[in-house]
């Protein structure tokens, strides 16, 4: 009788399974096709930018993007590279009059924040307007509505607008309350990637060059937003200090926003703008609808390939949804532009806090030898230090923005020892054989001998002198120089060009530009983006589905904790040496 009633339980789980498949292939199809429908832009049409989003170096397809799915999550991704060759598309559609910049709360770093409000300010000065309007800024939002002709905030808005800061978790008492002893090995007073891992606050080196780091970067964005606001810097920076925008109506009286109104009144002012009756509707065209109709395709016979990495440097394939940066995926695509006669130039368009050390120095052999046979760049985007600036130095010329964070040449070690909390806590003890003083140089389940951690330390000490050495080769400069601006040290892209760790400041397009003049293909070029998706549409849809599904359940169950939970997590891709920044730095 169980058997029977096994096999019944089995057979119904297969049908259900089978027509929710069945559902879901139709729901995924219908999409795919309405994806492709021609989109009809009528005249006198505005551009909606909604960027309250996740802003990524490329626009990776969705396939349950739009489907009422639980899982999915509610935060999109937009492409840095789609969103800026969008704006660009509707500056020279005469159908497109304006841009609708709707923005409270982007998750972007700096220099993205930087790339896409230079497109608005080009997009502005083609002739076009751009409005801004919401109910609530963060400082970064505010950031890039700044680049609009006018700011409009709801009258019961809020504008952030008090500075930044940078905050690091520690997790030195957790470790002692575990008893886990990290075993940690380093070069330079400035490497402070361990320092959550021994300390209970931050080095007196690592309050310094953040300091310094903040103030340029911050010092930078005033700069802009004093020009774009016509007013001085000194007075944004005593309004920022002493945070003295409370309110929408003080936002309005010290000159950050133009008018106070009502979503309805803003519709009003676009009818004028567009010059319509008051029985007329404003027609929008949103991003993603407006996206379809941007076509990529142009005619040349060059090519100059875009060699995308983001995200932490790791050995084997890359993942995009992870925004891991795999070694194997990237010596690949490199080496495929590297050997096609059609590609002219390479720019490395790099947006990565660093990573393993010896998957970077497999990056960096591949670009010093592709920089033989054709021009190189390197586009720093937000990121770009310690394993990400490791790809970057072997290039012609480096572009950085003013406020990427760059730098961080140095490396650490760590291994954890967790014998002390296998044995009190768990109960769980260990003994070994071995032949020599060596035979077990990767354990857990004991502290590492005196004569083990000289070997490790010895080991770092000449991955250091390898990684200073072919910074020097590759900037041009004695090791004496680099070492000066080395010793894990990061810098903003302003303070990177003062130290000849770059050499342009500048952004994506101006990165494509100078590989372009360097090729002599100037006039008659396109971009071929590597590496290429090569999932298919099901993996796809397996793929983000089983991510979005467990984002969400710890997003449900944590809550506000679930930033916490991410960088906890981050641990177990520390072990062994890593070239890797000390922190996170982003615009709130």
């Amino acid at each position: 009788m169980n058997f029977w009633k096994s096999l019944l339980a089995a057979f119904l789980a297969l049908v259900i399974f089978s027509v929710l498949s069945f559902i879901l292939f139709i729901a995924v199809l219908a999409v795919g096709l309405s994806g492709n429908d021609a989109v009809v832009i009528h005249p006198n049409t505005v551009l909606h930018l909604k960027l309250d989003a996740e802003i990524t170096e490329r626009e990776y397809s969705n396939p349950l993007a739009g489907l009422p799915i639980v899982g999915q999550t509610d935060v999109p991704r937009i492409g840095l590279i789609e969103l800026k060759e969008t704006i660009r598309h509707a500056q020279e559609d005469d159908n497109i009059q304006g841009i609708y910049l709707d923005i409270s709360h982007p998750r972007a770093g700096f220099s993205s924040l930087e790339e896409i409000r230079q497109s608005l300010i080009e997009f502005r000065e083609s002739g076009k307007w751009v409005v801004a309007y919401t109910e609530t800024m963060t400082e970064g939002a505010y950031y890039l509505a700044s680049a609009a002709d006018k700011i409009y905030l709801n009258p019961e808005g809020e504008v952030e607008f008090n500075g930044l800061s940078v905050e690091i978790m520690f997790f030195k008492k957790l470790f002692d309350k575990l008893e886990i002893r990290p075993e940690i090995f380093r070069v330079g007073s400035f490497k402070s990637a361990v320092e959550p891992f021994l300390l209970e606050k931050m080095s007196p080196e690592n309050k310094l060059q953040l300091t310094e780091l903040m103030n340029s970067v911050y010092g930078h964005m005033l700069n802009r937003i004093a020009d774009a606001r016509h007013l001085p810097v000194e007075r944004l920076k005593e309004i920022s200090d002493k945070m003295l925008v409370r309110n929408a109506a003080l936002a309005r009286e010290l000159g950050l926003v133009d008018s106070l109104l009502y979503r309805d009144q803003f519709r009003d002012h676009l009818k004028t703008r567009l010059k319509l009756s008051g029985a007329d509707t404003v027609t929008f065209v949103k991003y993603g609808q407006y996206r379809r109709s941007v076509s990529d395709y142009k005619s040349a016979s060059n090519e100059i390939a875009v060699i995308v990495a983001d995200g932490s440097i790791m050995p084997g394939k890359a993942e995009a949804e992870q925004r891991i940066i795999g070694a194997d995926t990237f010596v690949e695509a490199i080496r495929r532009a590297r050997e096609d006669d059609n590609i002219k130039a390479i720019v490395l368009r790099i947006n990565s806090p660093g990573g393993e050390f010896r998957a970077s120095d497999m990056m960096w052999r591949e670009v010093t030898l592709a920089r033989k046979q054709k021009p190189v760049i390197a586009s720093m985007s937000d990121y770009a230090a310690s394993g990400g600036y490791y790809l970057a130095m072997a290039c012609d010329t480096i572009v950085a923005q003013p406020h990427t964070i760059t730098g961080s040449i140095g490396i650490f070690g760590m291994m954890f020892d967790l014998s002390e909390f296998l044995s009190n806590k768990v109960g769980i003890t260990f003994d070994e054989v071995r032949t020599g003083e060596f035979g077990d140089m990767y354990t857990l389940s004991r502290p590492l001998t005196d004569a083990e951690r000289n070997y490790w330390q010895k080991s770092l000490d000449d991955h250091y002198a390898s990684f200073t050495r072919k910074a020097a080769e590759g900037r041009g400069l004695p090791v004496e120089e680099i070492e000066k601006v080395a010793s894990g040290r990061v810098w903003s892209g302003a303070q990177a060009l003062d130290h000849k760790l770059v050499d342009v400041l500048g952004g994506f397009d101006d990165a494509v530009n100078i590989a372009a003049a360097k090729a002599g293909v100037a006039a008659d070029y396109k971009l071929r983006f590597y590496p290429e998706q090569e999932l298919s549409i099901f993996e796809q849809l397996m793929s983000q589905w089983e991510e979005d599904a467990r984002t969400e359940a710890l997003q449900a169950e944590l809550g506000d904790l679930y930033g916490w939970y991410q960088q906890v997590h981050n641990l177990k891709s520390y072990q062994g040496v890593q070239a890797r920044m000390p922190f996170e730095l982003r615009l709130h």
